[in-house]
């Protein structure tokens, strides 16, 4: 499974990229996990990915992830604000399995 995250510049996100992986880990999931700035996020998620995670401080413009996102087939979710922490990929990584089944 690949996950593409997106906030402001790619950096914060980068702690839930490890929150992610490290839950992947314990329950032998196998998965690639990227974070990107919203910059860079419409030329990104055309890469093949099965979702993208919107960050709580970018949620203002999910609209404009959705769309990119669209053209794409990639589902957008917000990432949950509880999930949004170092311990949060159990969290994420629910969320996720709901959406995709």
């Amino acid at each position: 499974m690949k996950i593409l995250l997106v906030c402001s510049g790619g950096m914060s996100t980068a702690i839930i990229v490890k929150a992610i992986e490290q839950q992947a880990a314990k329950t032998g999931r196998d998965l690639t996990v990227k974070s990107v700035g919203s910059g860079e996020f419409a030329d990104t998620v055309k890469g093949g990915w099965d979702i993208a995670l919107v960050a709580p401080q970018v949620r203002h413009r999910l609209a404009e992830f959705q769309a990119a996102a669209a053209e794409a087939g990639v589902p957008v979710a917000l990432i949950p604000p509880q999930g949004y922490s170092p311990l949060g990929g159990a969290i994420i990584l629910a969320e996720i399995d709901k959406i995709l089944g």
